[in-house]
């Protein structure tokens, strides 16, 4: 499959210059010229334009007037400002106004070529993040949210090659990483809609009904079983079986899943004959099945078979640079099902979620999100709507240095938190929040001095 050019405007009042940046591109690119600012707006309402190459100093409107509109009205267009001065203030400038590179005009042949290369890279990330989101926004199933950090993009890659093979895979990661989402985004990029997507979560199906809802059962097979029942395996056929948890599978059911792979076929409980059955296989746990494999709680053989291609699913707090995109998404969702108009969140809200733990991963953060958006009737969310626990990452002293005992730094953070808490629910005055707590004003103020609370509530407060 050929792939279309992009499309190259290059804006400079220097002929010389336009024919230069034309002989290093035009074997890659379709190149459009203009020599003034005036010249290149009108051809973007006429042309699917991909990437601009922008001369600052132009005849009549300047270059950064150019960029400001460009990236105001065709946000996915890439610009590459070029000026004929290497200065710091109007490389700053430039940046500020959102052009992707800046170049002076003795640049090198080979480095123009790779930053424009790059350039179109990544708008054809920012297209496909766009696309996605889109399809989100239509669906009622939810998504495996693309987000810009390189730990994502990885693994975007990495589906994208292995989505149509056959192969199983071990997507590894923290409990609320998404694992199931991206399971699902591999089954729909292996291009069948037809086919079916089945989930089963180990860990939540009582331990006497595992096998059963497995690999089915037979009328009779056991008290209760008044009927045939098909297991997931059957019910997964031709299609997608996602098992989540596997780790938790016990060992003599873990047998049977080696067969049923290996083998392609299962019996059903009480059943005489085995059921063949074709299925591709994605696995998916929280622990580490290497360690359990040693520890004799998870067969080596069943290990190998499902670490084909392996997928580690990094926990939020690894990849804050997605969190704008995610909170962009469940902003819509939310907004959506509750019916608001919530526009965003301000910079200071997003400065706080960076430096939040996320302990519950990408979970937590919907979570977050659909509360905030429940409760509020404003434009934009702020600082104060949040909870008072996700401001505490923020207040810790620049260049604290974490103490060797793990136990009476766990006790100090839960001593300052339970005061903070306090202090607010008294209206920050100290006497009632010692009559509050029941302890004597002057235990309250010297833990107050020693936790250096006073400080931390006055940030918290705004003062």
């Amino acid at each position: 499959m050929t792939h279309k050019p992009k499309t190259v405007l290059i804006v400079d009042d220097d002929e010389g210059m336009r024919d230069t940046l034309t002989a290093i591109l035009k074997r890659e690119y379709r190149i459009l010229r203009v020599s003034s600012g005036e010249g290149a707006l009108p051809i973007l309402n006429r042309e699917d334009v991909d990437l601009i190459l922008l001369d600052v100093r132009l005849p009549g409107i300047s270059g950064f007037e150019v960029l400001r509109i460009v990236k105001e009205n065709y946000s996915l267009i890439e610009v590459i400002v070029i000026s004929a001065m290497n200065d710091v203030e109007t490389a700053v400038t430039a940046m500020k106004f959102g052009a992707y590179h800046y170049v002076t005009k003795d640049f090198d042949y080979d480095q123009l070529r790779a930053i424009v290369r790059n350039a179109g890279e990544r708008q054809d990330l920012n297209r496909q993040v766009l696309t996605l989101s889109a399809q989100v926004a239509e669906q009622t199933e939810r998504e495996f949210v693309v987000g810009p950090s390189k730990m994502t993009r990885d693994i975007i890659d990495l589906v994208n090659k292995i989505a149509k093979l056959s192969a199983t895979v071990l997507i590894l990661g923290e409990s609320g990483t998404g694992k199931e989402l991206l399971a699902r985004l591999i089954h729909r990029e292996a291009g069948d809609p037809e086919a079916p997507f089945i989930a089963v979560n180990l860990a939540a199906i009582p331990r006497e009904l595992v096998e059963s809802t497995l690999f089915g059962h037979e009328k009779g097979a056991f008290t209760g079983a008044h009927r045939q029942q098909l297991g997931k395996f059957e019910l997964a056929s031709n299609g997608t079986l996602f098992l989540d948890e596997v780790g938790d599978l016990r060992l003599d059911l873990q047998a049977k899943l080696l067969r049923a792979i290996q083998e392609g076929e299962i019996e059903r409980v009480g059943g005489t004959k085995p059921v063949k059955t074709e299925f591709r296989l994605i696995a998916a746990t929280n622990i580490d099945l290497e360690k359990a494999v040693k520890d004799g709680r998870f067969r080596e053989d069943l290990f190998y078979r499902l670490n084909v291609i392996p997928i580690k699913l990094p926990p939020l707090r690894d990849r804050l640079e997605d969190i704008p995109q995610l909170v962009d998404f469940f902003l819509r969702r939310y907004n959506a099902r509750f019916r608001k108009r919530i526009q965003g969140i301000t910079d200071p809200t997003m400065s706080v979620l960076k430096k939040y733990w996320w302990p519950g991963n990408i979970r937590e953060l919907e979570n977050l999100i659909e509360r905030l958006v429940a409760v509020s009737d404003k434009d934009y969310i702020s600082e104060e709507d949040l909870p008072l626990e996700f401001h505490f990452a923020q207040l810790e002293p620049e260049g604290t240095v974490r103490s060797a005992n793990l136990f009476e730094d766990a006790t100090n953070t839960f001593e300052r938190n339970f005061i903070l808490r306090a202090l607010e629910k008294n209206g920050w005055n100290v006497t009632a929040s010692a009559e509050y707590l029941g302890v004597p004003l002057s235990t309250l103020k010297y833990k107050m001095d020693k936790l250096e609370v006073r400080q931390l509530a006055k940030r918290l407060r705004g003062g």
